[in-house]
């Protein structure tokens, strides 16, 4: 009954160039939220829409922006920019243009879209604007400063203003140029909330931003059921972490694309360097790389050229002694100035089209409730299968309890988390390897690593070539600087002797070498018994050896008898 009321996309009213790169793209029927937000965003109405991760958010905003662009294109001649899309970090900004290009990919002269959240050239930027692209998408800091800058003017032709992972705006720190930002824009428009929850700070930029707005609060879990998606835990302390990870991985007990959370960049490097030795390739991402080593890394990973990411989350703030701070002592740790320089315009575990995970694996296990949400909510999207595999040391097994609660009040099962079956003991020898390769990754080395991959990033810096193409003596230095030795990587550990194979998975050919050896005794006397013949034989043979034994004394005729 549910399939015969189902809206199609083909029932939307949309232009036959959108529902041709829908078919494209493969999207037989529209998803919960794109079936009802739809229909009320191309009727002009401000929406605040509510739905878990991975639902179709962005499709379900994007689609309405470039109708009603093709709408206002028949309607008026000149070029102006028509839509702001806000988002908070550089990786959603890039994802949601990369849907805008397939979705106007058969009307792409008509619609016309520019990223600019990327931390470049401002007057580069600036020539992009000059254009008058009809969609603009941003972070909401980079938006302000080319508004400030007079590079983008939108006062009198915006039509529709999008603020994706609304929840995320303020928590990145940007209230103040949202409430700025607003003052550039004309009084009249069509606004658009989409967040994965509402939090008091949705509320808050509801207030000052929508008017009259329709509420789309879908009647659905934070992450997906229980038959697509599952949850297990397992008790392990740190060096336990490091050699059950090495076991799981190396004996293929995890299978698919796999993104590993840990809490610092530090630890993603360290964890990096770890799985290297065991020859398990992985790319990083955290805020400390450039956008586009983290696009990079992203695309990557989603293409296959990677199997696992490891991501850091740094909401992450820890005591000196590893116990883990509370929420107030958190607050003031942010605002100390760190040493570091990071993007605050990043992020990880939220919002990013992780394609085709097939597991999560916290790690370090995350320090309150919607972090885990949000990392769970990178698998299992759409109708894919998905798992979640947390690591609990004792101190953070607090935070598994809390999870726990929240979760089951969602699911008719009174456990959501289970526990996952290993025993420690059947790959104690993995244990013995792991320690040592644990150790050997130390700070020094994980500053190497650091330091090897920012000269590396110089060296291919599109930016810098033209500094070193009139400088290629910098180059050269560059290149001939030392050698960073991080980790030494020894080839035998890549492989696993029998010896360390549980027995359940050891294969049953030595046991069968083994039998052999017993009956082939028998036959190895029979063998050596051919050797030595009657008593006899032997003298006559030594005897025959022997020169004095051996000598012919009979004298030999002369050269001339007859």
């Amino acid at each position: 009954m549910d399939d015969e009321k189902k809206v199609m996309f083909h029932e939307m009213e949309l232009d036959d160039r959108i529902l041709k790169a829908i078919s494209q793209l493969a999207w037989s029927e529209p998803t919960l939220i794109q079936e009802t937000a739809i229909p009320l965003l191309l009727e002009g109405k401000d929406v605040l829409m509510r739905a878990r991760t991975g639902s179709g958010k962005t499709a379900a905003f994007t689609i309405p922006v470039i109708q009603k662009i093709l709408n206002l294109k028949n309607t008026t001649r000149h070029q102006a920019i028509h839509a702001l899309i806000l988002s908070p970090s550089k990786e959603l900004c890039g994802q949601i243009a990369s849907v805008i290009g397939d979705l106007t990919l058969k009307c792409a002269w008509e619609v016309r879209c520019v990223d600019i959240s990327a931390s470049g050239d401002m007057q580069t930027q600036k020539s992009l604007l000059l254009d008058k692209p009809d969609i603009v998408v941003a972070t909401p800091s980079r938006a302000l400063a080319h508004l400030k800058a007079n590079n983008m003017r939108v006062k009198d032709d915006l039509a529709m203003l999008v603020v994706d992972e609304a929840d995320l705006v303020f928590s990145f720190g940007y209230e103040d140029e949202i409430k700025e930002l607003l003052s550039h824009l004309p009084k009249i428009y069509q606004a658009v909330l989409a967040s994965a929850t509402l939090s008091d700070d949705v509320l808050s930029l509801k207030k000052i931003v929508l008017r009259n707005p329709v509420t789309l609060k879908l009647e659905e879990p934070e992450l997906a059921p229980s038959s697509q998606l599952q949850h297990y835990h397992l008790f392990a302390e740190e060096d336990d972490k490091a050699a059950i990870l090495y076991a799981l991985l190396k004996l293929n007990l995890v299978r698919g694309k796999s993104i590993i959370f840990v809490r610092t960049v530090d630890r993603c490097y360290k964890l990096k360097l770890y799985l290297e030795q065991f020859k398990i390739s992985s790319c990083v991402l955290n805020s400390e790389l450039p956008a586009a080593v983290r696009c990079l890394s992203v695309d990557q990973f989603n293409r296959g050229r990677y199997q696992i990411i490891i991501a850091s989350d740094e909401k992450a703030l820890e005591k000196p002694d590893g116990g883990i701070l509370p929420i107030e002592e958190r607050t003031k740790k942010k605002k100390q100035a760190s040493k570091r320089k990071r993007d605050k315009e990043s992020g990880v575990s939220r919002g990013i089209d992780f394609q085709h995970v097939a597991n999560v694996i916290n790690f370090d296990f995350p320090l309150d409730v919607n972090s885990y949400v949000h990392r769970a909510g990178r698998t299992a999207r759409g109708n894919n299968q998905g798992s979640v595999l947390s690591f609990v040391s004792i101190r953070e097994k607090p935070l598994m309890d809390a999870v726990e609660a929240h979760l089951s009040k969602g699911f008719k099962s009174q456990k959501v988390l289970h526990k996952y079956e290993f025993a420690l003991e059947e790959v104690e020898g993995f244990r013995y390897r792991s320690r040592d390769a644990w150790r050997a990754v130390t700070r020094i080395a994980v500053r190497e690593a650091r330091l090897k991959e920012i000269k590396h990033e110089l060296i291919n810096c599109k930016k810098l070539q033209g500094y070193f193409e009139e400088n290629p003596s910098d180059l050269a230095a560059l290149r001939r600087d030392k050698a960073l030795h991080t980790v030494k990587v020894q080839p035998h550990l890549a492989h696993i002797p029998e010896y360390l194979l549980p027995a359940a998975l050891r294969s049953e050919e030595p046991a069968d070498t083994e039998q052999q050896t017993e009956t082939a005794p028998p036959a190895k006397k029979k063998k050596h018994n051919k050797n030595y013949e009657n008593t006899k034989r032997r003298k006559y043979q030594a005897r025959h050896n022997d020169p004095l034994k051996s000598l012919d004394a009979k004298p030999r005729a002369a050269a001339g008898d007859t």
